[in-house]
């Protein structure tokens, strides 16, 4: 056994003979390769020049012309997913992933915890002898485990990552992220002001922390996770680099598809007989109980479109393209450093995209995404008040669904549908010019990101491990494509795929799919053996427009019985569509299941999603204990959320102030009329809410801002937000706003000085206390 000890041990040291083999860090063979993950976000096939789109990647270019690019790739639909099926080398439902974390409902396919049966890539080559970095986004811990209180088992670093720079979540601020450093949270380095951008920063730290190991084991390879966040929403650039595609877009993104459609059939990346897909193919289909097709997802024809709305849809994609250009050009930054340094042409590079572009703009685009998760759609009036500024701090902008559609061009709907290939078709490309000969050529073999790594052990001639960390392994799911990397003939041995997501499902199974149409979530259709099956020869119809199920009902049959055996085989059941404040309504072991009041002191580390009192609609209360000790005082006492939507209370110009941010359109604020004297005082906000805005699903409510037991000002008829502040940026902090200022009256971070804040108190206990005077009273009560 490689762990046995084969020295000699007698009673004197000098008569003993050690032996280190059982004790030494193991060692990676001599010339083994780097290895180097590129995974995009949000990114659909027909969006980079290198795949006939019109955005321009020279760094993505670079790796084509030392690469393969994957004309026949597919992911899971979602970020999660593809992150856990890509670094497991299995399926997403096999390790719990059948979802994204925020959505994660406790079934044995949908955990939202990778078991430790399912090693990641890191974990594998962490044992043998490779460095081990990750940067940016993570997305592969669950919602209630991303806080400083709890577990940190999901975390990178306990995932065989050693160092780890980025961000937990779904999305960021690309401006003001919320930043993880190794497992505490950090600030940015710097502001936007200052020249600041997630994108470089990452870039920036993936070289650091090769450059670090490098000085002192030059020969020693790494693996090195690189996920940058573009292009995710919100699309933040400079608008120097929004700049540079000003007047790309005009021909609006239905001429874009046909530009684009042209541009891959030329290049290889479809086959010549493949059809540009209907834009909007299944607006005509009804719900089981007579629902319309969401209109969340469904695209505007640019010809119904005015003047106003065509440009302000230009300039969405305008900023988008300057993100991903900008963000690629960081990347070339890492390859340069890799080319100087000796190290490109041994490093095995793998470029994804987690899933095909997103709709989740809806059908106007929005100036910021959190609407969507409030179940709002942006208006075009609402977001033409912000044309100039799009891409910078004061938007989390996000284009409408027909740039989706055409970035997916030609195929139908995009992101969370695991049904069509808009949804799980994305570009990839890999690259080893020490290993793999082949150089800008295309494969169009069918593969799946499960494959991918599993492809990785072949190509370093590593069997898959049988136990990591001491607990055997299950076997993995994917299929390596090594073979055909060099020969496009090759046959890899795939012949079954199996696809789940958000209520979506299809099969692929030796050149056919089947597959369902319904509405992804958050439709909440239900009723899913009600759903009608399509079939498709995808061989030859990549963009699934011959339905020939009515045509070859045994072959459809075939397929529909393969999915259920499938679906049982790796754990794809239960399916679920529920609508987000539903997802988010659900029982999870949150460590603040239950809790109605909490309590937070300044100096704390920022407390997000997951883990900080959430209002979600309900009344509530916040009290904060100060001791003022100057009439100069001023500054944040508390803050939860952003600029984008989130609530601040706070002294300026010696009174007390109190903003409702609703959504980043409409500061709703409350002012003590005189200066507050020095002393001991409680200051507090009390909600309560009386119903909704008319026609909506708005809150609406009474507020009233409180001093020493006493309202000094009054608010009727204010709004909040039914769900969520956001996904990122949306954290609560007490004496300072981290981030991005909550509202506009001062510049963040406003720290406060002129007193010492001792606590301060939320209460959400909503309609079970309804009375505001009584309901501040007990959030008043002192220990």
């Amino acid at each position: 056994m490689a762990n046995e000890f084969r020295g000699k041990i007698e009673l004197d040291i000098r008569d003993s003979e050690p032996d280190w083999g059982p004790f030494a860090a193991p060692s990676a063979p001599d010339g083994s390769p780097n290895v180097l993950y590129l995974v995009w976000d949000d990114v659909g096939i027909a969006t980079w020049d290198c795949f006939g789109g019109l955005v321009e990647m020279p760094a993505m270019r670079r790796i084509v012309e030392r690469g393969v690019r994957l004309t026949q790739f597919h992911t899971t639909a979602m970020c999660s997913p593809t992150r856990a099926s890509l670094l497991t080398g299995r399926n997403a439902t096999t390790v719990g992933m059948a979802t994204i974390e925020e959505f994660t409902d406790g079934f044995p396919n949908c955990s939202g915890r990778i078991p430790a049966d399912s090693a990641l890539l890191s974990e594998v080559l962490a044992e043998r002898g490779w460095n081990t970095y990750c940067v940016g986004k993570w997305h592969l811990t669950p919602l209630e485990e991303s806080n400083m209180a709890a577990t940190k088992r999901h975390w990178p670093l306990a995932r065989g990552f050693e160092r780890f720079y980025g961000f937990l979540g779904a999305e960021i601020d690309q401006w003001y992220p919320d930043l993880v450093y190794d497992n505490h949270p950090v600030d940015p380095p710097a502001t936007p002001e200052d020249g600041y951008h997630l994108s470089k920063d990452i870039a920036d730290k993936i070289i650091e922390f090769i450059r670090d190991a490098k000085v002192i084991a030059p020969d020693k390879p790494w693996f090195s996770y690189v996920a940058p966040g573009a292009g995710h929403a919100p699309h933040h650039v400079s608008k120097q680099w929004a700049e540079k595609y000003r007047g790309r877009f005009d021909m609006g993104y239905e001429r874009y598809r046909e530009i684009v459609f042209e541009n891959q059939k030329r290049m290889g990346v479809v086959p010549e007989g493949t059809e540009l897909s209907p834009l909007n193919p299944y607006l005509d289909v009804k719900g089981p109980n007579g629902e319309p097709w969401p209109w969340q997802d469904t695209v505007r024809p640019w010809d119904e479109l005015s003047d106003e709305e065509k440009k302000l849809f230009c300039r969405m994609a305008e900023v988008f393209a300057g993100f991903l250009s900008y963000t690629d050009a960081q990347i070339g930054r890492i390859l340069d450093y890799l080319e100087e340094s000796g190290q490109l042409d041994n490093t095995i590079i793998v470029v994804v995209s987690d899933n095909g572009a997103s709709g989740e703009g809806g059908p106007n685009g929005s100036v910021n995404e959190a609407k969507f998760f409030n179940g709002y759609i942006d208006t075009v009036e609402e977001s033409m008040r912000y044309y100039d500024d799009l891409g910078g701090p004061q938007t989390y902008n996000h284009y409408p669904i027909g740039w989706a559609m055409a970035f997916n061009t030609p195929y139908k709907l995009c992101k969370r549908y695991a049904s069509h290939e808009g949804g799980i078709a994305d570009p990839a490309i890999i690259s080893w010019p020490k290993g793999i000969a082949a150089q800008g050529e295309l494969r169009d073999n069918y593969i799946n990101v499960c494959d991918v790594t599993p492809t990785i052990y072949d190509l370093l001639n590593i069997e898959a491990a049988a136990t990591v960390k001491g607990v055997s392994q299950k076997p993995l799911d994917g299929v390596s494509f090594k073979a055909a990397l060099n020969d496009p003939n090759a046959d890899t041995g795939k012949t079954t795929q199996f696809y789940t997501m958000l209520g979506t499902r299809g099969i692929w199974h030796n050149g056919w799919f089947a597959n369902t149409i319904h509405a992804a979530m958050p439709s909440g259709w239900g009723h899913f053996d009600q759903d009608r099956w399509e079939l498709f020869h995808i061989e030859s119809d990549r963009s699934q427009v011959h339905d020939l199920a009515a045509e070859q009902p045994d072959k459809l049959d075939e397929l529909k019985t393969l999915w259920f055996s499938e679906a049982a085989k790796y754990n794809g059941l239960p399916l679920g569509d529920l609508s987000i404040l539903e997802n988010m309504g659900r029982a999870r072991p949150f460590l603040v299941v239950n809790r109605t009041s909490f309590t937070y002191y300044p100096g704390i580390a920022g407390v997000g999603l997951g883990a900080a009192a959430e209002l979600l609609g309900q009344s509530f209360s916040v009290a904060a204990e100060v001791d003022i000790t100057t009439t100069e005082a001023q500054g944040v006492l508390f803050k939860h959320g952003s600029a984008h939507g989130g609530h601040v209370l706070f002294i300026q110009d010696g009174r007390l102030h109190y903003v409702y941010n609703f959504l980043g359109e409409e500061e709703q604020q409350l002012s003590s009329p005189a200066a507050v004297p020095t002393g001991e005082h409680i200051f507090g906000l009390a909600y309560e809410r009386t119903g909704t805005v008319e026609g909506s699903h708005t809150p609406l409510g009474n507020a009233t801002l409180w001093v020493d037991h006493t309202p000094v000002a009054t608010l009727k008829g204010m709004k909040i937000q039914p769900g969520t502040f956001g996904l990122s940026g949306g954290g609560i902090t007490v004496g300072r706003n981290t981030g991005q200022g909550v509202s506009r009256a001062y510049t963040a971070p406003f720290a406060f000085s002129g007193g010492a804040i001792a606590k301060v108190t939320v209460n959400v206990s909503g309609a079970a206390n309804p009375d505001p005077e009584r309901q501040v009273a007990a959030a008043f009560a002192k220990d």
